[in-house]
């Protein structure tokens, strides 16, 4: 299988370099640059003018509508825009710095008739850039809520997932997943610089945010109503990010941090075998499978009256199974960020690069991982050593009413665990069991996306086209599982048979994704008013190839050592001495449904209209049609091919009423979907054995069709202050879920369509600052979102079927609280953040015939960050404190039927305590 993510690696560190040495420093002079907007769509002011007056220079704004204009002596001046069918505007009092970047945003009003185009509007430099922020709040289309850079730069979180957890409505499932009003990962969908992101888990639709930087973040965007240009697979809401682009001024900036956790940091720390590479998030390859191993058809030929020819793969094998015992450094956090512009020519033209390398390693320590429930009664001890290791890569270059940009991500996760725990399994017949694992997990995953963006003609059209290639990898190489059990005062290995306790489980997934769209779009009239018409073609296609082997050491009861070699320790019972006494057999389970291949093409094509009828009101309508095609086969024969052919034509609408300056109310209607994730689909079962459970597949499964409708007030006291309240409702029919399968009395896991559900709440939103209370806290703001939700789904399996089947749906929780309070002082040089989430308690998994549903117990969480900028704010200091309350997150059965005795047999599924982190940084910008 092709392995190209080191090769890309290398790539972007090369780019690094060219960009780093041959990317020209910025002009001398003073520089002001900024975006163009309509004040009432938001939309970009393609070749609008600007001139300072009194020097007579300017500039026009680019195809996205924005301008730079450098060499400008400093002083204070007056700046006139033009843009026909505009009014035309004049700001004063704008400040150009003799060094430096000088922005400024600009919003035009279009104009009524010909001789009101001759009227000039008139505002200062703070007036505009107030006027400015408004309409950026205030004119999204849809109903969206977000983050920008300046308030992820005031709050301790290092990673997309963390700030995620700060959006109105939205909830973060193991600290990467995100759920967005109650509706879990499958029903939302990420993108990241307009296209669409892969999913990173090889088990579920799920993209893991904590692999994108928080600092290399512009901006952070939750759309929660569907519009025709945005995928049409998602229901709670489409996750934007956009990353930087081209810099306003050339900057090197370098961050260190250091984190203490108070579970693991200068504590005994266990683990398996550690290699050098393993620091910079690349197995050396110790782990894998040798080249030589024979295939699992020559491993299914080796006879079991013969170990002799087992021995020779076994011995390649690595057989170190030590448990070391180290003391546990401090996590440690470095990025360093480089953007450089380059002013091309005298018209304008910009080139510039933007690079970030990040790297973080932490220890984590989770003691007391406590499983009560069924025939099982464990405590677990789980270590795990994470390397993580990002690269961004984005180039840009503007010229004329044109912009092409290349944007690559690239990021490494590297998962070392060793899990521990010793207990009661009744199935083992035996009192007391140790279980071990150590699991190596590999994820890597690159993106690369060539943009253009193209002004047409002498107004606003305009023409935007994209291609992009990702490649996702996920591998386990050589997760390895030894149980010992107690008989007879002594505990002796379980290596009689080849499977949950004794295996050696190698995994590869290869998944190539290619895409492109292109998309137009036109000022038109429409009623005496002006309007937006837009068209574009999408196209995906996933290929995918998984591949695993599932090797096990079967004890020869023929040897005379037998008996001895089960009562070896594990740092021996394995070693090559062993084996080369014809001890064990090599065994591999079959495995022809788990390996397969699949493919999935997506084509859709959409055309909306964005009108507005007077000053008030606007419209932003149209259709979207997706047509889906999937293929996948696994490598037995005799299990049929499972495919899905679906057409889909999804309408939205989005209206707006401007009930004031300050105030609109919104209104939302549209349809959408969601599909099966490839692994839901096939045909194999996976253990897990923190779960002690296996996750099996559903060929049978159809996607989601689900209508969606909304409501919102929304009212802006001043500037980057809001309030607003929203209610929505959605229709579900075949609600995807995951749930137990336990006819047979087995703690399994499936996946199955539930026939239909009904998701409806309300969320509230209130970010102000308390000047009103006093001047004293002009610069306290506080800020809060809180939803509350709720949701029933019609379960109709046939062994619940007879008690109604109605329950809420997976992963939805009843209610969601963010809060937090932001003071700034000393001129902005200090400032204090402190933050408050609290989830209410949702369903993990659904219930089954035996087993109740699994809920995930709520927990309050409090962060708080101190930051102090030094060196005129070039450098800062923060000091982060996550998870100050450190409460447990506990899984836990809630019983709704009598066939299972809580009290009898347990309810705790897992419940531990990961501790609270704290964290020193200290970043510089040169």
């Amino acid at each position: 299988m092709k392995k190209i993510a080191p090769i890309q690696f290398k790539l972007i560190l090369c780019l690094l370099l060219t960009v780093l040495f041959n990317v020209a420093q910025a002009q001398t002079g003073g520089k002001l640059s900024g975006k163009i907007t309509d004040q009432k769509t938001g939309e970009a002011l393609i070749g609008a003018t600007l001139m300072v007056q009194g020097i007579n220079k300017g500039t026009a704004t680019n195809v996205n509508g924005e301008y730079s204009l450098t060499g400008v002596n400093a002083g204070t001046y007056s700046i006139l825009i033009r843009y026909v069918g505009y009014q035309n505007k004049i700001i004063s009092d704008v400040q150009i710095k003799a060094t430096g970047v000088t922005p400024l945003n600009i919003t035009l009003t279009s104009a009524n008739s010909q001789q009101l185009q001759q009227v000039t509007v008139r505002a200062t430099f703070r007036q505009e850039s107030v006027n400015s922020l408004y309409a950026q709040q205030k004119n999204n289309a849809a109903i969206t809520d977000g983050i920008t850079s300046e308030t992820i730069k005031r709050s301790p979180d290092k990673s997309a997932s963390e700030v995620l957890r700060r959006v109105s409505g939205a909830t973060v499932q193991d600290n990467k997943f995100v759920v967005v009003r109650g509706l879990g990962d499958r029903y939302n969908t990420a993108l990241l610089d307009n296209t669409a992101l892969p999913s990173t888990e090889p088990n579920r639709k799920a993209f893991s945010f904590d692999i994108v930087p928080s600092n290399l973040i512009d901006n952070l965007i939750i759309n929660k109503t569907a519009m025709p240009n945005l995928p049409g697979d998602f229901a709670g809401g489409a996750v934007q990010i956009i990353t930087r682009d081209i810099p306003q001024e050339d900057f090197t900036s370098i961050n260190v941090g250091l984190g203490y956790n108070t579970n693991t940091t200068f504590k005994d720390f266990k683990s398996g075998y550690r290699n050098t590479t393993d620091y910079f998030g690349f197995d050396n390859g110790s782990h894998k499978l040798p080249g030589s191993f024979p295939s699992s058809t020559r491993v299914q030929s080796i006879s079991t009256t013969n170990p002799e020819q087992s021995i020779a793969p076994l011995r390649s094998l690595n057989p170190n199974f030590n448990v070391y015992n180290t003391n546990a450094f401090l996590n440690q956090n470095y990025q360093v960020s480089l953007g450089r512009v380059k002013e091309v020519g005298k018209n304008g033209n910009k080139l510039g690069a933007i690079f970030a390398v990040t790297y973080r390693n932490s220890l984590q320590h989770d003691p007391n991982v406590i499983n009560d429930f069924h025939v099982y009664t464990y405590n677990a001890d789980r270590y795990k050593f994470s390397t993580n290791v990002g690269a961004i890569a984005n180039f840009a270059y503007t010229f004329g009413k044109n912009k092409i940009t290349f944007k690559n991500l690239y990021n490494k996760v590297f998962d070392d665990q060793y899990f521990t725990r010793s207990g009661v399994d009744m199935t083992t017949g035996s009192a007391d069991n140790r279980f071990t694992a150590f699991d190596l997990t590999e994820k890597s995953i690159y993106k690369g996306t060539l943009q253009g963006d193209h002004g047409l003609g002498n107004g606003s059209s305009k023409i935007t086209w994209n291609a992009s290639y990702s490649n996702v990898m996920n591998q386990q190489p050589d997760q390895r599982k030894t149980n010992y059990q107690l008989r007879d005062g002594i505990y002796i290995a379980d290596v009689t048979s080849v499977g949950k306790q004794n295996a050696r489980f190698f995994s590869d997934l290869n998944e190539n994704i290619f895409a492109g769209d292109v998309n137009y779009s036109k000022p038109v009239k429409l009623f005496n008013q002006q309007a937006t018409f837009k068209a574009g073609l999408v196209s995906q296609y996933r290929d995918r190839t998984f591949d695993v082997r599932f090797l096990g050491l079967l004890l020869n009861d023929n040897s005379p050592n037998a008996s001895a070699v089960r009562q070896l320790p594990l740092n021996q019972i394995f070693s090559r001495s062993v084996i080369n006494g014809g001890n064990f057999y090599l065994r591999e389970l079959p495995n022809a449904d788990e390996r397969y291949t699949a493919n999935a093409m997506t084509n859709a094509g959409y055309a909306m209209l964005d009108n507005k009828f007077g000053d008030k009101m606007r419209l932003v309508w149209g259709l979207r049609v997706e047509k889906f095609n999937l293929n996948l086969k696994t490598r037995n024969p005799s299990t049929p091919e499972v495919t899905l052919d679906n057409i889909d034509f999804l309408p939205s609408a989005n209206f707006t009423y401007s009930l004031t300056q300050k105030a609109n109310l919104r209104f939302s209607y549209s349809r959408t979907v969601a599909r099966p994730e490839l692994r839901e689909l096939a045909p194999f079962g996976y253990y897990d054995y923190e779960l002690l459970a296996t996750i099996t597949g559903n060929p049978s499964l159809k996607r989601s069709q689900i209508h969606n409708v909304d409501l919102r007030y929304e009212f802006y006291p001043s500037a980057g202050q809001i309030i607003s309240i929203s209610g929505f409702y959605k229709n579900f029919k075949n609600l995807i879920e995951s749930g137990y399968y336990d006819v047979n009395s087995t703690p399994d896991f499936n996946f199955f369509n539930a026939q239909k559900a009904n998701n409806y709440g309300v969320e509230f939103e209130l970010r102000k600052t308390l000047d009103f209370i006093g001047p004293k806290f002009k610069h306290t703001t506080f800020y809060t979102n809180v939803a509350i939700i709720k949701s029933q789904v019609t379960d109709t399996r046939s062994f619940i079927a007879d008690e109604g089947g109605k329950r809420p749906m997976i992963g939805q929780a009843p209610y969601v609280i963010n809060g937090g309070l932001l003071q700034t002082a000393m001129d902005n040089k200090l400032s204090f953040n402190l933050l408050y989430n609290r989830v209410g308690e949702r369903i993990y998994r659904a219930r089954g015939f035996q087993f109740p549903a699994i809920y995930e117990r709520s927990r309050d969480v409090v962060d708080a960050q101190i930051g102090y900028r030094v060196f005129k704010g070039k450098g800062e200091f923060k000091l982060n404190a996550g998870d100050i309350l450190n409460q447990p997150t506990q899984f836990y059965y809630k019983n709704s039927t009598k066939q299972y005795n809580i009290e009898r047999d347990g309810s705790i599924v897992s419940h531990f305590k990961s501790g609270s982190n704290y964290t020193l940084s200290y970043a510089y910008t040169f």
